[in-house]
């Protein structure tokens, strides 16, 4: 009989499936649930010490000399700190030390509640990795818990071994036992270049019979000329589907931009269940298009592999089985090696997605952000380089496409912050080739954060700068705007007054400004030119209630749903349009 206490159960399910047998017990109530739980499985070999020093030093002395991971568990409070010592000697002689600390429910910290001091993260520098656990409600509780769990054993023999934390905060320690069974947690493996050549082979064979495999590529600064033709090799071979917005800088035909086809505003979880892959590969760091939480919906229904040189456990998808901690460029030379000739491939899945990108549409729209933009990114000259601030720059551009990609696209959106991407489009436009010209795409919020840039004396003439100013945030119009909420442009999107042109043209940029088509068009072709002696900045002028319902438009016209969606989509919009957001969020808090 195990615990309810799903934490708990995912700690056992997890230290079963990672072969650790020797748990070291010293007694009290905070950790009844666990002793109880392990203490009649047959898995385990459980040794019982009160005296919690002696306890962690004599699973010191089982983990050296059978040099594998060994448990630890104890109560709360002054039984946690005896451990201290000899997790310290641990550290210094490699010893993997998994420490469970019982902990009590974290509000009432500081609360002059009996037997409880702040655990969370107590060994410090001695431990190679400290997790405190979720107490589990949700299943994002449930995903967080055992993502939790998989990284801290895993980092028992991570770069060198050592000892771990794990402490279990609980509501109640629900001594009674009455759960038959014990989850399966999702267990997390870190794939090595010197993992055992059997493990490579079963993965190989898994990646032979799989039918829909789908590559995801997130951001790359730099992808080498040997990994774009591998990709390229490896798509082709086994049939997959490529997705890469442009911030990742791959170089190959194949590649699919999967933001306006996959954006949540367009396709509905329901219809995304036509595209589920068997397995998703991701290389690369952050996505930014719709992709990521389509998958996140769907998650335990695929399998993710993950390419990540580190080794660390990024679980963006909630379905992380393997990480690869190797380069691609040694993930797809291995798997192609190992590509087997003998089975037959379909090019369903591939044509399934291209035929539904293919049938997408973009409608005639007013003069806005949306037309502004998608010009420029038709005309920009091979081998450019393209600086994209947050959001509406990124989601119009990987919306409308760019001639090739050739083009070298880079955001800051690691931290995804407004500030400093001025400063970053400056100092990559110091270094880039003379020859090539340099693009920001900007918003006016973003500029007037950073604009004392303007003043590097190093800006070379090859700058050109779109300003896209509607006079606040329109991102939180693209947002909100069918609330129709009438004080937003008060404080919500920072709404404002200003222009560029008198600071810009005292620091030397040729300055335009821009307030219809017409005149843009004619603008466009001096911005695309090479002949100017001045960095250029053209600061277009729009109406960012026009811009959001625009980029509405176009992803509306695509929208792709189940008919039960579209029905239930209508009945909300109706009742929204005639009662009003506020009371309709009302009513459905009610009903909840």
């Amino acid at each position: 009989m195990y615990t309810p206490l799903k934490n708990y159960q995912i700690i056992i399910s997890l230290l079963k499936q990672n072969n650790i047998k020797h748990l070291v017990l010293s007694a009290g109530t905070r950790n009844i649930p666990f002793v109880q739980s392990v203490e009649n499985d047959p898995f385990f070999t459980c040794y019982s010490v009160v005296d919690e020093r002696s306890a962690a030093y004599m699973a010191l002395g089982i983990s050296l000399k059978l040099n594998e991971p060994v448990v630890i568990s104890c109560t709360s409070s002054t039984a946690t700190c005896n451990y201290f010592p000899a997790i310290a000697e641990a550290f210094h002689q490699g010893a993997q030390l998994i420490v469970l600390t019982s902990d009590r429910n974290p509000a009432l910290l500081d609360q002059r509640e009996d037997q409880m001091i702040n655990q969370v993260n107590m060994y410090g520098t001695f431990v190679k990795k400290a997790v405190n656990l979720p107490i589990i409600h949700t299943e994002e509780d449930l995903w967080h818990c055992q993502r939790l769990v998989n990284e801290a054993i895993l980092a028992t023999n991570f770069h060198g071994k050592g000892p771990v934390q794990i402490n279990i905060p609980m509501l109640n320690y629900a001594s009674v036992c009455s759960e038959k069974n014990c989850l399966t947690a999702r267990k997390i493996n870190r794939i090595k270049i010197e993992t055992e050549n059997t493990v490579w082979e079963q993965l190989a064979q898994k990646l032979n019979s799989a039918k829909r495999i789908m590559i995801i590529c997130g951001q790359n600064n730099y992808t080498s000329p040997l990994l774009n033709q591998l990709l390229s090799q490896f798509t082709k071979l086994y049939k997959a589907v490529l997705l890469a917005e442009y911030m990742a800088n791959i170089e190959c035909e194949e590649a699919i931009n999967p933001f306006l086809p996959f954006e949540t505003h367009v396709m509905s979880s329901g219809r995304f269940e036509e595209f589920i892959p068997d397995i998703v590969i991701s290389l690369g760091t952050n996505v930014m298009s719709g992709i990521k939480q389509q998958l996140r919906d769907k998650a335990g229904r695929f399998e993710h592999w993950g390419i990540e040189e580190s080794g660390d456990i990024v679980d963006m998808y909630k379905s992380l089985i393997n990480v690869f901690e190797c380069s691609p460029e040694y993930f797809f030379q291995y798997f192609i090696k190992k590509f087997n000739k003998t089975i037959e491939r379909s090019d369903e899945y591939i044509n399934y997605v291209k035929d539904y990108k293919s049938k997408l549409k973009y409608p005639t729209l007013k003069f806005s952000n949306n037309t502004v933009i998608r010009d420029l990114a038709k005309r920009i000259p091979d081998n450019s380089v393209l600086h994209l601030s947050i959001n509406n720059s990124i989601r119009l551009v990987n919306f409308f496409g760019l001639p090739n990609r050739s083009i070298k696209v880079f955001a800051n959106i690691g931290t995804h912050g407004i500030d400093g991407c001025l400063s970053s489009f400056i100092g990559q436009s110091v270094v880039s080739d003379s020859n090539n010209l340099n693009f920001l795409i900007i918003g006016d919020l973003s500029f007037f954060y950073d604009m004392g840039a303007m003043r590097i004396k190093h800006i070379p003439k090859t700058c050109r700068i779109l300003l896209i100013n509607n006079y606040g945030g329109g991102e939180f119009h693209y947002s909100t705007t069918l609330l129709k909420d009438p004080t937003m442009d008060l404080h919500t999107s920072a709404a404002h007054h200003n222009t560029a042109k008198g600071w810009v043209e005292s620091v030397g940029f040729k300055y335009y400004s821009v307030h219809n088509d017409e005149e843009y068009q004619q603008v466009l072709n001096i911005f695309l030119s090479k002949d100017s002696e001045q960095p250029i900045l053209i600061e277009v002028f729009s109406d960012m209630e026009v811009d959001a319902t625009t980029t509405h438009a176009l992803e509306n016209i695509n929208k792709y749903e189940t008919t039960k969606e579209n029905i239930v989509r209508t009945i909300k919009n109706t009742v929204v349009d005639v009662i009003g957001a506020p009371a309709a969020k009302r009513i459905i808090n009610k009903l909840k």
